[in-house]
């Protein structure tokens, strides 16, 4: 396999996953060094494709998908109820970001697609090592909210507001 059919395997790879695809997963399916895998990585995205890198992995962002900001407001204790009532409707929380009145847009990439990712997300929360983004706004945050259609969106929307997790616009 050269090269160009190594990255557009990359890209075929990353798009058919459900979940993100690690530097050293991709490495060890195509037999590379995870130092080729960011070479690649860093060529497609100068090329034009949106790879983004999270936590967890490479995700490539699906421009077909429907997306809708939310602007919410919870407790911690509720944050792992939000993020289910949002997967189990078929979305995928992209992000969350929060404005703050020094720094301006502080944002972290999520990708919390399933029941799975919510509770790794949940358990990095509450292990200590890392606080909830919503805490420095005094749990006002917006997440960036990816489906496959309009309607799952106006669903998803409707689940938080009858949980009382939308917050009122102003």
């Amino acid at each position: 396999m050269n090269a160009v059919e190594r990255r557009q395997e990359i890209v075929r790879l990353i798009t058919t996953n459900d979940e993100a695809m690690s530097g050293s997963m991709l490495a060890k399916e195509l037999d590379v060094s995870r130092q080729v895998i960011v070479q690649d990585i860093a060529l497609l995205k100068a090329a034009g494709y949106e790879i983004l890198s999270t936590n967890k992995g490479y995700v490539i962002n699906d421009v077909a998908a429907h997306t809708r900001v939310f602007k919410v407001y919870h407790t911690n204790d509720q944050t792992e109820d939000e993020l289910t009532t949002i997967v189990d409707i078929g979305g995928t929380v992209v992000d969350v970001f929060v404005w703050h009145r020094v720094y301006g847009k502080i944002e972290a990439k999520l990708n919390v697609a399933s029941r799975r990712n919510v509770q790794q997300c949940i358990e990095g929360l509450v292990s200590g090592k890392s606080s909830a983004l919503m805490n420095i706004t005094s749990g006002y945050h917006y997440h960036t909210v990816k489906a496959d259609s309009e309607e799952t969106l106006d669903l998803i929307e409707k689940a938080l507001a009858k949980k009382n997790y939308l917050a009122p616009e102003i």
